[in-house]
């Protein structure tokens, strides 16, 4: 994980305060919303309406696929962004389309037109929170004390999400999602707002062009997201399989997004005092093996340490991930382009589970192959830290490890 001293090109230096922190915190949190709570979403419509996995994978994948669409047009023009404009924007988007996918019943091709719409806007506050990390001296850090602190609303949610679907249903946690995100909305008012000089017209610094040889980022991110996430919408499902309730499940995934916070404030703490070796690649393969046991395993007690080792690992590895991006490029445009990536490898696996699952009426192939791509994963990370230290990189960028 970069934590670089270098400057953005692109405007002030913005400092890490508690303000932004929470701000980064309620951006990124509203923007990940819709792939951590998907899965209850799938459980409820499955139940509900008797959707197959091939269907539900559709369902998924349009969301996730809007997001990375989202991304990559903003990418260009990243550095010249309002942060804060885009998210409330987003907010607004994001809760209309929440509450009106309440209205829809069973009609999933208009559900599904909802998540593209819903994924656009997600993808949107992500570029805000990865403009506004961009902009101040540790970027990548920042965006892990935002994960530290977004996980603990999502370890509530994971209690209450479940328990509003088992009282009201499915509609009823559309309406939920939906004021939760405009209720979050209050924080990113504490966001960045487009820096004063660009804002004036007075911003005449050439932006310096996107450094050759980021590739290896955007393949890692790609193994990374494709294997880990494919079996994200069924994760619940996979708990059901061997009768583990909703509930429950939500149980076992709040415990994990409180072990989750507690491993991204030890990790800022860690990386304050310099890189650690082999810590990216540990927490890559310890994401792939849990994949593996998460939809292999007949017992319980497995599933749950697997989830808790899955979200620990997962929430890691993605920061770190970034981080190296923002060694390559402190523009940002590199990061956003690679969370980009992680969205359109997650929409293609997820779709590849649905019919998996549809064909073998089972998880298990799945998670394997996530094993097996974060496996590649870790030796494209090697050989681009190798080539790093070969180039001569200075010392701020080789923190990315």
């Amino acid at each position: 994980m970069a934590l670089a001293s270098t400057k953005p090109a692109t405007g002030a230096n913005v400092p890490i305060t508690l303000l932004f922190c929470l701000a980064i915190a309620c951006t990124s949190g509203a923007a990940h919303i819709g792939i951590n709570y998907t899965l209850y979403l799938v459980g409820g419509l499955t139940d509900r309406y008797g959707f197959g996995p091939a269907v539900m994978g559709v369902f998924a994948t349009a969301e996730t696929l809007a997001f990375a669409a989202a991304m990559f047009v903003f990418a260009p023009r990243a550095h010249g962004l309002d942060p804060r404009r885009i998210a409330l924007l987003a907010s607004a988007l994001i809760a209309a389309v929440q509450l009106g996918s309440a209205l829809l019943g069973g009609a999933i091709v208009l559900l599904v037109a909802g998540r593209l719409l819903s994924g656009f806007g997600y993808g949107m506050l992500n570029t805000a929170v990865n403009v506004a990390a961009g902009r101040t001296s540790q970027p990548a850090r920042a965006i892990s004390v935002g994960i530290a602190l977004q996980v603990i609303l999502f370890a509530a949610m994971n209690v209450g999400i479940p328990r509003i679907g088992a009282s009201g249903g499915v509609m009823a946690m559309f309406v939920a999602l939906g004021l939760i995100s405009a209720g979050l909305a209050l924080g990113m008012l504490f966001l960045p707002g487009r820096p004063a000089a660009a804002a004036a017209g007075q911003d005449t610094a050439p932006t310096p062009p996107l450094a050759p040889g980021g590739w290896p980022v955007l393949a890692a991110m790609a193994l990374f997201a494709f294997g880990t996430m494919a079996i994200w919408p069924f994760m619940e499902r996979a708990g059901h399989a061997i009768h583990i309730p909703a509930t429950t499940f939500g149980l076992y995934q709040s415990a994990a997004m409180v072990l989750s916070s507690v491993g991204n404030f030890a990790l800022t703490a860690l990386l304050a005092r310099g890189p650690r070796r082999w810590l990216l690649e540990t927490a890559l393969l310890t994401c792939g093996v849990m994949c593996a046991l998460l939809t292999t395993v007949n017992s319980e007690l497995v599933f749950a340490i697997a989830l808790q080792l899955y979200n620990v690992s997962w929430y890691i590895t993605y920061p770190l991930l970034l981080g190296l991006a923002y060694a390559h490029d402190p523009q940002g445009r590199l990061a956003v382009r690679t969370t980009g990536t992680w969205l359109i490898a997650q929409s293609a696996g997820s779709l590849a589970a649905g019919f998996i699952a549809q064909v073998t009426a089972g998880y298990g192939i799945v998670g394997c192959l996530g094993t097996l791509t974060c496996a590649a994963a870790v030796v494209i990370v090697i050989r681009f830290q190798a080539g790093l230290e070969r180039g001569g990189i200075s010392g701020a960028t080789r923190t990315a490890r």
